[in-house]
């Protein structure tokens, strides 16, 4: 669980601007760990949405609770 917010957010701050990606080279790191969760197994594109319910369920759950 995120203790100190403001240090995260100074990090995420921070990482953005020393990594300094494209939106092309972010595409391109994105679409080779797709196509490594699929060949694994892990995901394919009959279960890419399975359990999305569930997932969002816990999130709203979870950001109601730090509000």
């Amino acid at each position: 669980m995120i203790s100190n917010k403001l240090k995260l957010n100074e990090f995420h701050r921070k990482l953005i601007e020393e990594e300094n990606i494209s939106h092309k080279e972010a595409l391109s790191i994105y679409e080779a760990l797709h196509n490594e969760a699929v060949s694994l197994g892990t995901i394919s594109s009959e279960n890419i949405l399975e359990g999305i319910e569930v997932d969002l369920r816990i999130a709203r759950a979870i950001n109601g609770l730090s509000q």
